[in-house]
């Protein structure tokens, strides 16, 4: 919006028209007000354009700005921030200029204007003379006012060309910066090169060298491929199932020409007898190997009732003479144990007062591969057996529930479900064997005595977990310092 002041004005158009004050102008302003001259030596301000920031606080700026981003820019990236630092400064420059050209012509005015003023107040007299020299005087401060903001843009100037000459000076320094760069790169790019054709030509070398040596290695590759499929086929499972097969094949064919060479051992020792005495000869029959059953029969050729007839079992060393009775062994069916292997066992048959006797034709022989399946054992902490409790303190029991036997290193322990039946640590007071009384399942259970006052008679389900059990025990019970053995029994084994 424009407002027009004449310079003897009047106050509205309803007044009066005489002479009247001039308006004061306003001098309290951040710039200069716009004037230009109108028809019939009216001045005209013009409308306040938007406001413009100082041209000092926009350098200090746009300098803050770039001293804050030049680290984190890269050397073109500050070359082009001076380029474009050095064109702000030009402009703020070229700005400075056309500021100094608007205070000359504002000071050509303002020189104008005091012109007319005093023409003016060589022809008016009184109040409005006095109105004419106070305006005067306020023409002559915005003139002062005008030369102190023209000294400050000079100032202003010589600081933006200071800054141009220094962004100057940064931007060639930085494009200087930016051509040692590249011209380094250029130098690590041909050094890489020369080290890839290297790296090729090394790799070329390699190549030729295989392919002399490729044979060779070829050879030896195809040997240990035929040397892995050996072993995997020793390893399948077929194979170990045909070696089973081979050993079971081998050991029934054992045990066939033991039997006969028993039986003949048996038959001379019948003659032998039979020239001797006229007394009822007996002879033990069944396998002398650890998990068999021997069992007295009459050579007379009669069936003879042993059930009423006095009998007892006795051990005999291989290198000594005394005999060791077996305390409890008084029936006609005795099951070996591995307190019996490598001795004698001898049967003697009280038959009227005569005593007959029937011996086996050498010592007892162990089950193959238990030895090395007990050792096993022997690294675990305990063993677990499945059982079924026989006889407790010499009473019957049903044989419907299974019990758990557990053997360890420093005791063992019968349980059933969370139940413990008999728990004990390994001492002199307790007892084991193999059951002595004979019955149908004597080569598959085992008598163990845990304290004086318990009693148990406990069948496994083999005659080979039985006597494991017994061996892993007794093997057990020796690294205690103790010696299981059955009732009556002194000798160690």
């Amino acid at each position: 919006m424009t407002r027009a002041a004449t310079l003897y004005g009047a106050k509205t158009q309803t007044e009066t028209l005489r002479p009247g004050p001039l308006r004061p102008a306003n001098i309290i302003r951040s710039k200069f007000p716009t004037y230009k001259n109108g028809s019939n030596g009216i001045v005209i301000k013009l409308a306040d354009g938007p406001e413009i920031p100082p041209l000092k606080e926009i350098v200090a700026k746009e300098t803050a700005d770039l001293l804050d981003r030049r680290q984190r820019l890269s050397v073109r990236e500050l070359a082009m921030k001076f380029e474009k630092g050095l064109n702000t400064a030009t402009l703020l420059s070229n700005e400075v200029k056309w500021r100094q050209v608007a205070l000359l012509e504002r000071d050509i005015l303002l020189k104008n204007l005091k012109s007319v003023l005093e023409s003016l107040r060589g022809r008016v007299t009184g109040k409005t003379k006095d109105e004419i020299e106070e305006s005067i005087s306020m023409v002559e401060i915005l003139a002062v006012q005008l030369s102190k903001r023209e000294a400050e843009l000079l100032q202003q100037k010589e600081e933006v060309t200071k800054l141009a000459k220094s962004l100057k000076q940064a931007s060639e320094d930085a494009k200087r910066i930016v051509e040692e760069e590249r011209a380094n790169a250029h130098t690590e790019i041909e050094s890489a090169k020369d080290a890839v054709q290297r790296v090729q030509q090394a790799v070329q070398e390699h190549e030729k060298m295989c392919q002399s040596t490729g044979k060779q290695d070829m050879d030896e590759l195809k040997k240990e491929v035929r040397e892995a499929r050996r072993i995997k086929m020793l390893h399948q499972p077929s194979k170990a199932m045909d070696l089973e097969n081979e050993i079971r094949i081998l050991r029934k064919t054992f045990a066939e020409k033991s039997t006969d060479c028993v039986n003949l051992l048996k038959e001379l020792e019948l003659h032998k007898r039979l020239k001797e005495n006229s007394t009822p000869s007996f002879d033990l029959e069944g396998l002398q190997c650890l998990g068999s059953v021997l069992c007295i029969v009459a050579l007379s050729g009669t069936h003879m009732d042993l059930s009423n007839i006095s009998i007892q079992w006795f051990r005999i060393h291989p290198k000594e003479s005394n005999k060791e009775i077996i305390s409890g062994a008084t029936r006609p069916v005795y099951a070996l144990e591995p307190h019996d292997v490598g001795r004698y066992l001898q049967a003697e048959i009280d038959v009227g007062g005569e005593i007959a006797v029937a011996k086996t034709a050498g010592p007892v022989d162990p089950d193959a591969g238990l030895v090395d399946y007990v050792e096993t054992l022997v690294r675990k902490p305990e063993t677990e057996f499945n059982v079924v409790v026989l006889q407790l303190n010499g009473i019957e029991q049903p044989k419907e529930s299974v019990h758990v036997l557990n053997v360890g290193r420093l005791r063992m322990r019968l349980t059933k479900g969370k139940s413990v039946v008999a728990k004990e640590f390994y001492s002199s007071s307790m007892q084991l064997c193999g059951v002595r009384g004979g019955g149908e399942a004597a080569s598959q259970a085992i008598f163990w005595q845990p304290r004086n006052d318990l009693s148990l008679v406990l069948a496994f389900e083999t005659a080979r977990e039985r006597n494991t059990a017994i061996m892993l025990a007794r093997r057990f019970a020796i690294d205690c310092n103790i010696i299981l053995a059955g009732p009556g029994d002194k000798t160690p084994w």
